[in-house]
């Protein structure tokens, strides 16, 4: 009867342990340490950011081995999902590309060629948008501008 009792205690604690670790624990979307990188892929480094007021932040990264460009926008509070867009586009050849939705973490990835050419890019948290026109070419010196809506 001792040894019964004793199987039984331990059925329960294991099924509380496991039962409270899943009621504490966090999703994977929620994580705040995701990086540009994370978001576009290791390939890409950041050559470029531009805050979102408090909120976050887009970055604009670069992959030398394809030439393409990936923005992302980042929270800097993950938590509940609102709204967030990236995009990125390059005026000499009208390739753009973007994403938007109601997101936990992060917007994008968003991906265009712009090897030798100017790109236009930004995003958005809740209410605040935020582009940089002209960016990462040495011919035109960027104009960033931020809006509240």
């Amino acid at each position: 009867m001792s040894i019964t009792r004793n199987i039984v205690a331990v059925g329960a604690l294991t099924a509380l342990a496991a039962g409270a670790t899943t009621a504490f624990s966090t999703t994977a979307s929620a994580a705040p340490n995701v990086t540009p990188q994370g978001v576009c892929g290791s390939a890409y480094k950041t050559v470029n950011s531009v805050p979102v007021g408090k909120l976050g932040t887009v970055y604009l990264t670069y992959n030398s081995s394809n030439g393409k460009n990936c923005v992302a926008t980042i929270r800097a509070n993950p938590g509940t999902a609102t709204y967030m867009s990236a995009y990125i586009y390059v005026p000499d050849t009208d390739e753009w590309a973007g994403d938007s939705g109601n997101y936990t973490s992060y917007a994008g990835p968003s991906y265009v060629y712009g090897k030798g050419y100017c790109v236009s890019w930004g995003g958005s948290i809740d209410n605040v948008y935020v582009s940089v026109e002209n960016s990462n070419c040495a011919a035109l010196k960027e104009h960033r501008v931020t809006r509240i809506r």
